[in-house]
């Protein structure tokens, strides 16, 4: 997921898409552990978005402090 379609959505959309994304996480963690995964790079992708995510949630909260 690219990081201006991320910065389009409010703080909602955001902690919505967090948990989707760990929950297709986890189902893929499940799948390889299965043997089931054919795609393994898929789980360092959504790794990587979540750390976006949760990057740009970090982000705002700094930025109402301030």
């Amino acid at each position: 997921m690219d990081m201006p379609v991320l910065r389009a959505k409010d703080d909602a959309e955001l902690r919505d898409e967090l948990l989707r994304l760990r929950r297709s996480e986890f189902e893929m963690r499940m799948q390889l552990r299965t043997g089931q995964l054919a795609r393994n790079h898929t789980i360092r992708e959504t790794r990587r978005d979540i750390a976006r995510v949760k990057t740009l949630l970090t982000e705002r909260r700094q930025g109402e402090k301030e």
